[in-house]
């Protein structure tokens, strides 16, 4: 089975965090759910080195790459998806990108995160983030 390493931005603005939502992709519990910004690590990349490419890549967005927050590994029907998050600040405020690849973004706030519907790899990330009351 295909083992796939990404990498994914939780990043931070102005006490909110950006939510991307995929558009339609080959697998239905991937399509039109909503992910945290970032893709596949490349031959030769260290994670924050792929995190930065692929968030300019994808959004024009640049980025200082901040701590490691978590590693989940997920395993889909189709392939096993190691994604590692880091903590990420917008190296312009207010954060200057373009949509290029996903539907939609959303900036919501931590306690907020749990009303969209997720790709299943990215919800055990809500724990790391989402207050607890």
């Amino acid at each position: 089975m295909k083992h796939i390493h990404v990498v994914a931005a939780v990043i931070e603005w102005d006490g909110k965090i950006l939510c991307m939502q995929r558009g339609a992709t080959p697998f239905d519990y991937t399509s039109y759910h909503w992910e945290f910004p970032g893709g596949k690590i490349e031959p030769g990349e260290t994670p924050q080195e792929a995190l930065r490419r692929e968030l300019i890549e994808e959004m024009e967005l640049e980025v200082e790459v901040g701590e490691h927050i978590a590693t989940i590994d997920h395993q889909y029907p189709d392939f096993l998806i190691t994604l590692m998050f880091y903590h990420c600040i917008p190296s312009s405020t207010p954060p200057i990108y373009i949509i290029k690849e996903h539907n939609a973004h959303q900036w919501l706030a931590p306690q907020d995160l749990n009303t969209l519907d997720w790709c299943p790899a990215d919800y055990p990330l809500l724990n790391h983030l989402i207050p607890r009351s």
